[in-house]
């Protein structure tokens, strides 16, 4: 493929989905992460697209929101590498919240093994995957459907989550910095997920390193409300990913990285593989940065296949 076949290839791809990752960009234009940089350079010098933390996203500063068919085909290893690592941390009879979003999604499988789970949700893919599940308990919230996402938004999804408490809330977003915290190009389903955040005793958010250091409209949850960050390993060239996850550690940030690409396998196939940054002390205290320990390899929950129950958090 000759560069401006490459270079026109490139830029259909950040057009059709608002944010695209270097490796994704070399995976289907077949060549090195090295030259798909240098023609995303020079697409940046022409004003065509901007760079971003290992990928590149439409020019003008903030992103735009991708639809579901478009986010569903990117990043998907790191995506599984995430859920893997996301599920092992819930156990058995826990209640939780999840958000809409293509990881969560992936998370939502995982969680299907989680015997006397109970599972409330504002997202129709996250119920669909749990769907027959065994002993597993789906809470949907009320509210006005989002076709885009999948998701039910709106002043019923609101109101249906008052007076909702649970042990923790599993997230995603479109972009998530140390300064802001995670935020989407969404008002609706920001305000969606801000109701979730208030019925979680922790904020568990789930983004792939290619939404590190990306910054969207809507705040979601700020960064002094975010418990733990699952993520992946970012490229070795990418100091400003890193840079976020340390700048998010220091800001008392739990943060696990599943390894995409050279974890061990778990039973069920997924990569289990992680590394904790752990947290310095109490949260927002102290200069000195957390240093980097090893954690074991975590096995999956026990599964089954018994039909879950699902129920209407309007009716409970």
């Amino acid at each position: 493929m000759f560069a401006a076949e490459r270079r026109q290839l490139i830029l259909e791809m950040v057009r059709a989905n608002g944010a695209v990752s270097l490796r994704e960009l070399a995976r289907v234009v077949q060549t090195s992460e090295v030259t798909v940089r240098r023609d995303v350079r020079a697409l940046e010098a022409e004003g065509l697209l901007d760079r971003r933390h290992g990928g590149a996203v439409l020019p003008g500063g903030f992103t735009r929101e991708s639809g579901f068919p478009q986010k569903s085909h990117l990043a998907t290893a790191e995506k599984t590498a995430i859920a893997d690592l996301a599920a092992s941390l819930v156990e058995e009879g826990e209640a939780i919240v999840v958000g809409a979003g293509t990881t969560t999604q992936e998370l939502a499988r995982r969680l299907a093994r989680v015997p006397g789970l109970t599972v409330v949700t504002n997202s129709l893919l996250v119920a669909q995957a749990l769907a027959h599940a065994n002993r597993v308990e789906v809470v949907m919230t009320g509210g006005t459907l989002r076709g885009s996402n999948y998701a039910l938004v709106g002043s019923g999804a609101e109101q249906s989550l008052q007076g909702l408490r649970v042990s923790r809330a599993f997230l995603s977003g479109a972009g998530l910095t140390a300064e802001r915290g995670l935020s989407t190009s969404n008002m609706l389903s920001a305000s969606v997920d801000r109701a979730l955040v208030q019925a979680a005793a922790e904020v568990v958010v789930l983004a792939d390193h290619t939404k590190l250091g990306t910054d969207t409209m809507f705040q979601t949850v700020p960064t002094d409300l975010i418990t733990r960050l699952v993520t992946d390993e970012p490229p070795a060239h990418d100091d400003r990913a890193g840079g976020e996850l340390q700048a998010l550690a220091d800001q008392g940030v739990q943060i696990a990285v599943a390894g995409a690409g050279g974890g061990e396998t778990g039973p069920a196939g997924g990569r289990q593989a992680r590394r904790d940054v752990g947290l310095p002390g109490p949260r927002r205290q102290g200069p000195t940065a957390p240093q980097l320990r090893s954690a074991p390899v975590l096995g999956d929950p026990p599964g089954g296949d018994r039909p879950a129950r699902v129920a209407d958090l309007r009716r409970r």
